[in-house]
């Protein structure tokens, strides 16, 4: 028997594109898109963390309400500050701390703890960051009932500035969703990196002006001046300002939204890094 010996060239083997950019873009679409699904996840949250509690979800604020108005006289009798605007600024800048301070230590969390989730259910890797972002806007929702009252009692000089709150909270988001996609692979990975982040934010709540103000740096100008660029060096202060400003009335410089700006986009930068090269291993991981 003769051999026919074939002169056609086999085709190549497939290449996987799972550590593509457009396969990254593609799952934060996806994930945005099922939206029914992490609405549900996010809002079931907050039922099991109040389940079988008398007041539910209100302890939440409650509890910042308490805190703020508390660290609020307390700093402000030694500070010798001027209650009617020392506590409102205490107040606002415990609100959106919380904010930012749970949406790193929780985004840091959110595939580890939700092992089960992901490996039996078939969603994009970003369904979970939208739904802890998600759970993030419905405590602060909760909290905004503080600000209402305490405005109704030490009412601030609002202006057309107050509309500055909106793109602030915005952005608040955007940072949300990088750094839970970073922070939250990463921890994956390492999981040192969530122990870390609960030192390093800590430590950075007392470097933040929240109950404590830039004017009580020091008495003279040179002095504040000084000290006050020390403090600007942290981005937290500046996230601080282009959200509390507004509601207090105040101008905010552009340099605040501009290094807002800044951290956003580069963290942007490492999110899609991150998803290009590390979104399809999260499975394994956890």
């Amino acid at each position: 028997m003769s051999s026919v010996v074939s002169d056609e060239v086999p085709p190549a083997p497939a290449v996987s594109d799972s550590r593509t950019l457009r396969r990254a873009i593609k799952d934060l679409r996806d994930g945005l898109a099922d939206s029914e699904l992490w609405l549900h996840l996010g809002w079931q949250d907050i039922k099991q963390r109040y389940r079988r509690s008398v007041l539910g979800p209100l302890w939440i604020t409650i509890a910042t309400g308490v805190t703020a108005v508390a660290m609020g006289l307390l700093y402000g009798e030694l500070f010798g500050m001027d209650i009617k605007v020392f506590l409102p600024y205490v107040a606002l800048g415990f609100i959106f701390w919380n904010f930012i301070q749970s949406s790193i230590l929780d985004g840091a969390e959110i595939f580890s703890k939700n092992e089960g989730l992901i490996k039996q259910l078939p969603a994009p890797v970003s369904v979970h960051v939208y739904r802890v972002v998600w759970r993030q806007l419905i405590i602060f929702a909760h909290n905004v009932v503080i600000i209402v009252v305490i405005f109704l009692i030490f009412p601030p000089p609002l202006n057309w500035t107050v509309l500055l709150v909106i793109p602030a909270i915005s952005l608040y988001v955007l940072n949300s969703l990088w750094v839970a996609i970073v922070f939250g692979i990463l921890s994956t990975r390492f999981r040192d990196i969530g122990q870390l982040l609960t030192t390093v934010v800590q430590l950075v709540f007392f470097m933040t002006p929240i109950i404590w103000t830039t004017q009580s740096l020091g008495k003279t100008t040179g002095e504040t001046s000084s000290r006050l660029k020390i403090v600007e060096l942290n981005p937290m202060f500046h996230y601080l300002e282009i959200a509390r400003g507004p509601l207090l009335g105040q101008s905010v410089e552009f340099y605040h939204w501009a290094i807002v700006l800044g951290c956003t986009a580069f963290g942007w930068l490492m999110a899609m890094v991150v998803m290009r090269n590390y979104r399809a291993r999260v499975a394994y991981w956890v």
